[in-house]
């Protein structure tokens, strides 16, 4: 249950947004301190599964053959074989339109050398490679699994966003996810809550409210 103050900060949010007539993404924006970014063992890279989803659709594509790429198909957007990879790493804009579109791919491991062959340098600098998906691994859970995933990502910029919920959520259920990302970010940074400088949360078009 997230903390009080985090959800106040929420409903504020949610009530001061304007109107709109489409559903709006609540994103979170966090601003780091006291940390050497230029040094990549320092900064924020974290999958984070949000305990009440993103509320919002969430594009995964799989890199598979036979029986996994059969099961994969109930449940992705979309299903590639090597054939595919292969004719994607001919056509860099389709590459480039593939990974813009995309929020997460998924791969069996055996096609992960291929993968980095073809499309490394399209993925690499765009934090999309693929989740290595082991012989034992259930590709259905998977991918039910990274539909509630967002990254946390900063990069060198001391200030990054993510996204922690739809405006047709409540206000708990947005403080909840909240309150799992800054737990993680305390946990995993140097010096805990004290590389946290402020936090902020907002709709897509609303105003900045403050998460104490």
């Amino acid at each position: 249950m997230a903390d009080q103050d985090i959800e106040e900060a929420v409903t504020r949010a949610l009530d001061e947004a304007p109107p709109r007539n489409f559903s709006e993404t609540v994103d979170l924006a966090v601003n780091l301190r006291d940390l050497d970014l230029n040094d990549p063992s320092n900064r924020v890279d974290e999958s984070i599964v949000l305990p009440e989803g993103t509320g919002q659709e969430t594009r995964i594509v799989v890199f598979a053959e036979g029986e996994t790429a059969l099961r994969a198909e109930e449940v992705a957007d979309d299903v590639l074989d090597g054939d595919d990879l292969e004719e994607l790493g001919d056509d860099d804009d389709e590459a480039k339109d593939l990974a813009g579109e995309t929020d997460f791919f998924i791969a069996e491991a055996g096609l992960m050398q291929d993968i980095g062959r073809y499309l490394g340098t399209v993925l690499g600098p765009r934090g999309k490679m693929p989740t290595p998906l082991q012989p034992d691994d259930d590709v259905v859970e998977t991918i039910e699994r990274m539909k509630n995933t967002v990254q946390l990502r900063s990069r060198d910029r001391r200030t990054f966003h993510t996204r922690v919920g739809a405006d047709d959520m409540s206000a708990a259920e947005i403080g909840d996810n909240i309150d799992v990302i800054v737990r993680r970010l305390e946990a995993d940074l140097e010096k805990g809550p004290l590389n946290i400088d402020t936090v902020y949360v907002k709709t897509t078009m609303g105003p900045s409210v403050e998460v104490a």
